[in-house]
């Protein structure tokens, strides 16, 4: 769909395109991102740029340790943190640390499609378990999907496609899942948790702790969506302190970082982020883009889930053919991505990380869509 909107807007013009495809932070990073940058770039010193421990700079995992200690309310130190080319650095330094092949991944659908991927990159094998029409966890579902082969639960909260938000008791509820699992299979089933969108919250909706809820869990993060920086690939992965197999598994996963080719994550991010740990852009900038379109979709009689957090919408198509109906709207100009790729047919994704004027000139489009397949009547 990028691509195909790259030929429309060479074909129209950028300003008659409504790419709702990508979901590429359009705010600039805070004023705090570029005070970090400025400061570093004049910090005088040797090796500022040579390698480093293949886990990161001391001084970067004592400082995201530190925040993740007050955030989480537990005693997280460098050790428990490995800075990571992103979050999809993370989650395969993960799955090479934890995988042997034909182990299973148990993923909730709809679900980002490149975990399959990931997944598959280290001999794994994804599982998928369906969620509930409001695409909360259905817990049964994921229990019913664990097998003696089972080695991880992966979730994503605030949730891309959805931007559901899963509960502190469903969390709960499913670390006695995970609990009782590991003992039955006899082997530990970590619960890793991917979550670049956790501070991408609205309504005053809190993001839970796995952490709190389950200590065999992982959390891999990035920062490339609350603070804008994707292109950079900076994040990084934590374990909870009391983790087992604890040291065998750091060990691992700071080797998977060098073998995998990432060596470490880039040495100037990585500098920088120390600096800024618990800053983010304007929330409330995607808040109001999300209202906006929220609400004249729903006028328009699309049906869907307020997201709870993250900056997407996924709405039921009218239709059963997701594709057929992205084809549609591909008609007005209007770039979406197919439920399908999602795990989740009969649904399209809406990314509204874009500028306000790509959101008003949409919305004549999305109106005559919905008129032609009988929507709101």
């Amino acid at each position: 769909m990028f691509e195909e909107g790259t030929k429309l807007k060479e074909k129209y013009g950028a300003n008659h395109v409504f790419d709702f495809s990508l979901g590429n932070p359009n705010l600039e990073p805070p004023s705090s991102f570029y005070q970090a940058l400025t400061h570093v770039l004049e910090e005088k010193g040797f090796g500022h740029h040579m390698y480093m421990s293949n886990a990161g700079y001391h001084t970067t995992r004592d400082s995201v340790a530190h925040y993740l200690s007050q955030e989480h309310g537990l005693p997280i130190t460098c050790d428990d943190v490995v800075m990571t080319c992103g979050a999809a650095g993370a989650l395969n330094v993960i799955f090479k640390a934890i995988l042997d092949p034909g182990d299973e991944v148990v993923v909730p659908s709809p679900y980002f499609p490149e975990y399959c991927f990931y997944v598959d990159n280290h001999g794994g094998i994804a599982r998928f378990a369906e969620t509930r029409s409001d695409f909360t966890l259905d817990l049964e579902a994921i229990d019913q999907s664990i097998t003696e082969k089972t080695k991880a639960v992966l979730i994503n909260s605030p949730n891309n496609p959805t931007g559901q938000v899963y509960s502190e008791e469903t969390l709960r509820e499913l670390g006695r899942i995970l609990t009782a699992a590991s003992r039955k299979q006899n082997h530990v089933i970590y619960l890793i948790s991917d979550e670049p969108y956790r501070k991408i919250v609205y309504d005053g909706t809190c993001v839970p702790s796995v952490f709190r809820t389950y200590k065999n869990s992982i959390v891999a993060t990035s920062y490339s969506k609350d603070l804008s920086l994707a292109g950079e690939r900076i994040g990084y992965l934590a374990l909870h302190p009391e983790t087992q197999f604890k040291e065998e598994l750091i060990s691992a996963m700071i080797w998977a970082n060098r073998i995998l080719g990432f060596v470490n994550a880039p040495a100037l991010m990585q500098r920088v982020v120390k600096y800024i740990q618990g800053k983010h852009v304007d929330i409330e900038l995607y808040r109001k883009k999300r209202d906006v379109l929220c609400q004249n979709l729903s006028e328009y009689g699309y049906d869907f889930i307020y997201p709870k957090g993250a900056f997407y919408i996924f709405p039921r198509s009218p239709i059963p053919d997701d594709l057929a109906f992205v084809k549609a709207l591909q008609g007005e100009n209007i770039l979406t991505v197919p439920g399908s790729g999602f795990g989740k047919p009969g649904h399209f994704r809406i990314a509204f990380c874009v500028d306000d004027s790509t959101i008003k000139g949409a919305l004549p489009g999305f109106k005559r869509v919905a008129q032609r397949f009988g929507l709101g009547r």
